[in-house]
């Protein structure tokens, strides 16, 4: 058994979740036991009828965990950028996990809070929350001393849910109980529009952008497929340049044959034998699929 000092490691966690009425993915790494994965997924999931918002939880409590899921080293395991990039892997995931068209939340948390013997450092976390349109970030420096290890927890986790609240856009009734002692810092909104959201998929950010269309006769038949079986894709890709009779055919086929499922069509932005479209072309394309 290997074992690694308590003062070399950090506290995250990821959380993927639907926005109510949505979905979340969420993720979290801290510097001892991850209380506040508890101390705030327990609140989550101590709501009957929770597994309809809550998607996964991961908790990278390792350093080889943290880097498997990052897929590098980072530069610093307790930081805002970590925090942003655990939000979009967890955003990713819930896009993956969710129903084609569901909302959903990606939530990064990583900390360093009051442990078994003084810090050297400051006692802070970063939270960072990602939807489709908006990116929040938050970075909370505590004051030394003023609480114990487990009311440190009890602020952050409060806070977490409140963040996880508002990007949901609904209330929220407790109070984190942050003081003015406490600093928060670093705080930043961003909100995307269509266009930046297609630059973020052809740059490799976020794995795929869905728009609904269910008018005309294909539509309506498609609609009225049985999707008891949403985690069930049935999916036809294409270039679509232009979209036919033929490709609507194929998929009402595919659908006949296979039943049970979501039926979609996959226009590929990046394409290994044909250059990357353009957003004014993926936009020209997706806009077929209104018309029909």
């Amino acid at each position: 058994m290997s074992y690694e000092p308590r003062s070399q490691r950090d506290k995250n966690f990821i959380v993927v979740m639907r926005k109510p009425f949505g979905q979340v993915s969420m993720s979290c790494r801290d510097e001892e036991p991850p209380y506040i994965t508890i101390s705030a997924l327990g609140l989550l999931m101590s709501v009957p009828g929770a597994s309809n918002t809550v998607l996964e939880a991961v908790v990278p409590y390792s350093r080889m965990s943290m880097i498997q899921l990052l897929a590098k080293i980072p530069a610093k395991y307790c930081s805002q950028q970590t925090a942003d990039e655990m939000a979009l892997l967890a955003y990713n995931r819930a896009l993956k996990l969710s129903s084609p068209g569901s909302p959903v939340l990606g939530v990064g948390f990583t900390g360093s809070l009051a442990t078994t013997h003084p810090k050297q450092g400051d006692h802070r976390f970063h939270l960072s929350t990602r939807t489709s349109d908006r990116h929040w970030a938050s970075t909370v420096t505590l004051l030394k001393g003023l609480r114990s290890r487990d009311q440190e927890e009890k602020v952050s986790s409060y806070f977490l849910l409140k963040a996880i609240a508002n990007a949901c856009k609904v209330s929220s009734t407790f109070d984190s109980e942050l003081t003015e002692s406490d600093v928060v810092a670093d705080e930043c909104e961003r909100f995307f529009d269509e266009d930046k959201e297609l630059e973020q998929l052809i740059n490799g950010q976020i794995c795929f952008k869905v728009y609904p269309f269910s008018s005309g006769m294909y539509g309506n038949c498609f609609a009225e497929t049985d999707k008891s079986n949403g985690d069930r894709k049935i999916i036809l890709p294409g270039s679509f340049n232009p979209l036919h009779d033929g490709h609507l055919k194929l998929l009402e086929a595919a659908t006949s044959i296979c039943g049970d499922g979501y039926p979609c069509f996959e226009l590929s932005a990046i394409n290994a034998d044909k250059p990357p479209l353009s957003i004014p072309q993926i936009k020209e394309r997706v806009m077929q699929f209104g018309k029909i």
